[in-house]
């Protein structure tokens, strides 16, 4: 007779049915909003637009196409190699330094003409430096900064895009 309120209790050696696990479900609501982000960040940053995924052509992508077709032919001119000696508190007896400046093709032979006062300040600047800051690992990024804002305002009207720097060994 009281036979019927054991059966709400599994037998002794079977275990407990498991209760289902919510993990999967987390995992899968992360994983979403992880995708979600990526595409708002995606569209917002026009790397990704709606209308390149529909297959249309977007009013961003014709803009880059005529800037594209706009844009200056670009040349390199050589600045040459650059010896500054460091000095007896470094590591390093000198630097070698060799660069090029980007700049549009219309400007070369304007700026090759400038050659000269080009080396003359990038010789200055250098040894100016002191042989501690050119052997801090950020040292060429901070030297790139100085000499392009040094070398616009000595070529005022003109305008070069960046300094390449091809080599710069401490030997």
């Amino acid at each position: 007779m009281s036979e019927d309120t054991n059966d709400a209790q599994p037998p002794e050696g079977e275990p407990e049915t498991a209760k289902s696990s919510r993990m999967p479900l987390i995992i899968s609501l992360v994983l979403f909003l992880v995708a979600a982000g990526g595409g708002f960040y995606a569209t917002s940053s026009g790397q990704l637009s709606l209308a390149s995924i529909l297959g249309g052509e977007s009013k961003k992508s014709t803009e880059q196409q005529t800037k594209a077709a706009s844009a200056p032919v670009l040349a390199f001119l050589p600045v040459g190699e650059i010896v500054v000696p460091l000095g007896p508190g470094a590591q390093a007896k000198y630097l070698l330094f060799t660069s090029e400046i980007e700049v549009s093709s219309e400007d070369t032979e304007q700026l090759l003409a400038m050659l000269p006062r080009i080396r003359d300040l990038f010789n200055t600047y250098l040894r100016a430096v002191e042989a501690r800051d050119l052997e801090q690992p950020d040292a060429t990024m901070r030297l790139r900064d100085q000499l392009l804002r040094r070398l616009r305002t000595i070529t005022d009207p003109l305008s070069p895009r960046d300094i390449l720097f091809t080599s710069f060994i401490l030997r």
